[in-house]
């Protein structure tokens, strides 16, 4: 019996460490599949808005955009705690930020008006307008927001 234990423990030192080194390897490793940041569901949804409102003003569906328009005006928001944590990141330019939003709310609301009166040009200044505080607030904040909250997961 002593014969058969002392053949098995090189198995077992083998095993042990290959375990540990196993284990070792993942616990280093970046978790992958950490469930995303609500935000980026947020911006999904309000990308997926602004296409479809695309698609209407090129079908000249006032109705749509304006069924579409206060979606993205009043869209959601994250958690209260993600949105400490964002807040926080930003400091001193959370009022920039949050500005950039009220911008869009304050356009995209714009947008809803006109495509409830009908008037394609307005709409299509609207959008415009949405659109451009969209891209000045990803200009100023999205590489940075990517590099603090994905890069290092």
């Amino acid at each position: 019996m002593n014969m058969i234990l002392k053949s098995c423990l090189p198995i077992g030192v083998f095993l042990s460490i290959t375990l540990s080194a196993f284990a070792a390897v993942a616990h280093a490793q970046p978790v992958q599949d950490e469930k995303p940041m609500a935000l980026r569901g947020v911006m999904e949804q309000l990308g997926d808005d602004m296409q479809a409102v695309t698609g209407a003003i090129s079908h000249e569906d006032w109705a749509l955009v304006a069924e579409l328009a206060p979606k993205i005006a009043n869209h959601a928001e994250p958690p209260a705690e993600e949105r400490v944590k964002i807040i926080t990141w930003l400091g001193a330019e959370a009022s920039k930020f949050r500005g950039a939003d009220l911008k869009v709310k304050e356009a995209a609301t714009e947008m809803a008006e006109a495509a409830k009166q009908a008037d394609g040009l307005d709409v299509i200044a609207a959008f415009s307008k949405t659109q451009q505080n969209c891209l000045a607030c990803h200009q100023s904040f999205r590489q940075s927001f990517i590099k603090k909250f994905y890069e290092n997961r």
